[in-house]
């Protein structure tokens, strides 16, 4: 299929003419796509229109993964250490983006649409499909073919497997209006150009066009496997933003992923599992150099938390836990689950680390989102340039200096053999680091515990756990109305210096 008639198909009915004539070329640089994206803020928003959305509605999830790309058509833009392989779409992927291959003379060519690229059975409705219709997303996949490590599918999301190879959270291009009394807007890359790596070692570089209701883009992905110094995967991003409209709420850096349960709270749930997470908390290191750590809650109605700040050395959702007998599960190993850390370059200025939590009663959608939101007011016209890399770890970078959390519990409150005080819940905290190795009772450790909107009592416990090289920061809480407990803890040394991360929560007494 010849490049016009592909851009007609697919752009006609979601982008103006001047977009479609930007793209029909054979060159195209990163500061076309940016100037596409400007131009392309200035316009009325249209949205893309499905092809065929009754048959598209057929290809249930199942089905959707029965379709494979032929190993044969596999795309190799950046050699065989990073081949390619193409989505189908499906009901949970309708609408279509363009794929793009790019050599690194800025050489392009479309990839048209055909069923003759896919394996799928005999009694697949997609067969019924239209031909030209557009891919879902893409992927890329190790050297062998098996597995892939990275995927770019639905919205603005893309993921990869960390550094143990088991899919979990998701990243996002951009979060609009998240967890607001307002429908969240999901802008979507429409178009992808994959070439050969940008940078060095790189294993292959990703344009992107997003567009949405209130906002347009130029990204630029570029992806590392196996970095050494992160332990794991790296995604390098620079995104290029344009306001179509205001916009009350901009999450820049997105991540999403999904919390049930875990020890802290695992009475809200009757899984036989003892623990149900991608992740189970947020930390941060802000502009200061403080490390704060806040366990992830599965709340009875939407909470937002957020950590004001001025220019972040990093933030991520973290899966600290990685110890295959707290999850007991052999089939999805949440264990393996890797972490997002958020790393900035340059400088963000002020604003705010957002923590989202959604009520959720199963593990099958995401109910987790973490952002930067910036200070500044967000207007139509407004232009932001965002540089970042995301280090998919197995754990967040650690301070030299401070022990970090490793364990966060709740139960009654009270003294075993006593009567239970009513209102009253107990949490617990581990804490561990070299910083602690030797310390005991009499080295002067002293707790910090602070509230507000509750209560703390005492006796508040800090003590070392035997046979191990952790502490324990143990103490009662309640509240004094029907909102959460707003907790600070942390412990320090006999010059009142600070020897752990902060561990912070919005606590409840949910056990009774």
């Amino acid at each position: 299929m010849k490049l016009k008639l592909f851009i007609a198909i697919i752009f006609s009915t979601s982008m103006s003419s001047h977009a479609a004539a930007t793209l029909d070329r054979s060159e195209f640089t990163f500061e076309d796509l940016k100037a596409l994206a400007k131009a392309s803020a200035g316009e009325p928003y249209s949205p893309t229109v499905v092809p065929a959305p009754e048959l598209i509605d057929k290809i249930t999830y199942d089905q959707h993964w029965k379709i494979r790309f032929k190993e044969e058509e596999t795309l190799y833009p950046s050699g065989k250490m990073a081949p390619v392989q193409l989505f189908y779409p499906g009901r949970y992927f309708p609408e279509p983006v363009s794929i793009y291959i790019r050599d690194n003379k800025n050489q392009v060519q479309d990839v048209p649409f055909s069923n003759e690229f896919f394996d799928m059975p005999a009694d697949s409705p997609a067969h019924d499909l239209p031909e030209g219709f557009g891919f879902a997303g893409f992927r890329i996949m190790r050297p062998d073919m098996k597995p892939d490590w990275i995927s770019f599918l639905g919205a603005s999301y893309f993921r990869t497997d960390g550094p143990q190879g088991q899919y979990g959270l998701s990243a996002r291009g951009i979060a609009i209006n998240t967890g607001m009394n307002q429908p969240e807007e999901f802008p979507r890359f429409s178009a992808f150009w994959i070439g050969p790596a940008e940078q060095k070692g790189e294993s292959l570089s990703v344009w992107a066009l997003l567009d949405g209701p209130s906002i347009t883009g130029a990204y630029r992905f570029g992806l590392t496997k196996d970095n050494k110094k992160a332990k794991g995967h790296i995604t390098s991003v620079t995104a290029n933003l344009y306001m179509r409209d205001d916009v009350e709420r901009l999450g820049v850096a997105p991540l999403t992923s999904m919390y049930w349960y875990s020890e802290k709270d695992k009475t809200i749930a009757k899984d036989w599992r003892p623990e149900i997470h991608d992740s189970d908390g947020l930390a941060v290191h802000t502009g200061a150099g403080q490390y704060i750590w806040r366990p992830l809650n599965n709340p009875q109605s939407v909470s937002t938390n957020s950590f004001v700040d001025n220019n972040p050395k990093g933030f991520g959702l973290i899966q600290r836990d990685r110890n295959f007998d707290n999850y007991q599960d052999d089939g999805v190993f949440y264990n393996k689950r890797s972490s997002a850390w958020i790393k900035p370059i340059g400088e963000w200025g002020r604003g705010a680390v957002q923590l989202i939590e959604i009520p959720t009663k199963d593990e099958t959608f995401d109910n987790i989102v973490a952002y930067w939101v910036p200070e500044k007011p967000v207007r139509k016209g407004d232009e932001f340039t965002f540089s970042y890399d995301i280090e998919w770890r197995p754990l967040d970078p650690k301070s030299k200096e401070l022990a970090s959390v490793v364990n966060t519990r709740q139960g009654l409150g009270g003294i075993p053999g006593q009567p239970i005080p009513e209102g009253v819940n107990k949490m617990v905290i581990d804490f561990e680091g070299p910083v602690l190795d030797g310390l005991d009772q009499k080295s002067g450790i002293k707790p910090i515990v602070e509230a507000s909107n509750g209560e703390i009592l005492e006796p508040i416990g800090a003590y070392p756990i035997v046979g191990t090289n952790q502490w324990r920061l143990a103490f009662d809480y309640k509240q004094t109305n029907n909102n959460p407990v707003n907790i600070r803890a942390y412990l320090i040394d006999k010059k009142d210096k600070a020897i752990t991360e902060t561990w912070v929560s919005d606590a409840k007494v949910t056990i009774k």
